[in-house]
């Protein structure tokens, strides 16, 4: 399938050159390149009526159910993918599946998204505490934590499965330097780590949550878990991580404060009740929308299946899943 031009438009070739004054021309110029190139994406476009002739503002863009990633190869243009990024999923379940064409440029998009948030990489000594992602294969997330350790170039930096013990003695001796680190972790991961441990007095060191309980846990708001891990890290930033399967870039939370993007990725609601409704940035609460300019071979206008409020400012907050998510919007695909 071709519906035009394929196009090799300036901003899919450097997306951290994006900027609040140009984005919605990178967004028109990313549609209208993954309308001809992108089948999935394309007929998707035609069952609802948005294509080209009517697409000329960002409102207008239409954003592709995540869910088509489960049964759908969502790809721009034909390539042979370096990686293919699945999701967890529940016992039964039907993964996502996200096609990367090269994971040079994810690392690119990861590494440049981090850096604008936390410093460089080189001066942070990283430990992954990953154990449900890391017991399955296929996890963009420990991908991005294997480049972020080797960037690290810390001896001390590396994963952490179940090896609590460990783990806390290695955190001892770099708070006794005062060393700049960074524990990144499943939500469930870090709580079982900190109800190990005493309280620790460790400025130097930023705790980073990614979400989930991945059915170990009962599920908590990200308020308690940040309740939670402050008790034991009382003089640490707890930070959040947002990202998911389906896109290549992260938003992060600084100090239980609110997500923020780079700035070639934006967050939107909608009307729960209206899949096809604009995009909004006024503070309402609805079902969240992405565009992730990053995703430029596979798909960058999403709805997902998460609820939240975004601000006039771009920040945001994520309140969980939709109910039904798994039906949200896919009955207009049923002919492909």
């Amino acid at each position: 399938m071709n519906r035009g031009p394929e196009g090799r438009g300036f901003f899919m070739r450097n997306f951290t050159e994006i900027t609040d004054q140009n984005f919605e021309d990178a967004a028109l110029e990313m549609y209208r390149h993954q309308y001809a190139n992108n089948e999935v994406y394309g007929q998707f476009c035609d069952l609802i009526k948005r294509t080209p002739e009517t697409v000329n503002a960002l409102k207008n863009i239409p954003f592709l159910p995540v869910e088509l990633f489960k049964n759908h190869e969502v790809v721009t243009g034909v390539f042979s993918p370096e990686a293919t990024f699945t999701s967890s999923t529940t016992t039964g379940g039907t993964p996502s599946r996200h096609m990367v064409k090269e994971l040079a440029h994810y690392e690119k998009v990861y590494v440049e998204g981090f850096q604008r948030e936390f410093g460089a990489l080189e001066n942070w000594t990283v430990l992954a505490l990953l154990p449900s992602y890391l017991e399955r294969s296929g996890s963009s997330l420990v991908v991005m934590a294997e480049g972020m350790i080797k960037r690290s170039a810390k001896k001390e930096s590396g994963f952490y499965l179940y090896n609590h013990e460990e783990l806390a003695q290695v955190l001892q001796n770099l708070q006794k330097q005062q060393r700049p680190t960074l524990l990144m972790g499943v939500t469930f991961g870090l709580l079982d780590f900190a109800e190990s441990i005493s309280a620790m007095d460790f400025p130097q060191l930023r705790v980073m949550e990614t979400g989930g309980m991945k059915g170990r846990r009962k599920e908590l708001i990200r308020a308690g878990v940040h309740a939670l891990l402050k008790e034991k890290f009382p003089s640490s930033p707890i930070d959040s991580e947002y990202g998911m399967t389906e896109l290549l870039s992260q938003a992060y939370l600084k100090d239980s404060g609110l997500f923020a993007c780079p700035p070639w990725m934006r967050v939107y609601t909608r009307d729960i009740a209206d899949p096809l409704g604009a995009p909004q940035q006024n503070g309402s609460r609805g079902a969240l929308q992405i565009i992730d300019l990053a995703n430029k071979d596979s798909c960058c206008f999403l709805a997902i299946s998460d609820q939240g409020r975004v601000f006039e400012n771009g920040t945001f907050e994520v309140y969980g899943r939709l109910d039904k998510s798994e039906i949200r919007g896919c009955n207009l695909m049923v002919s492909l």
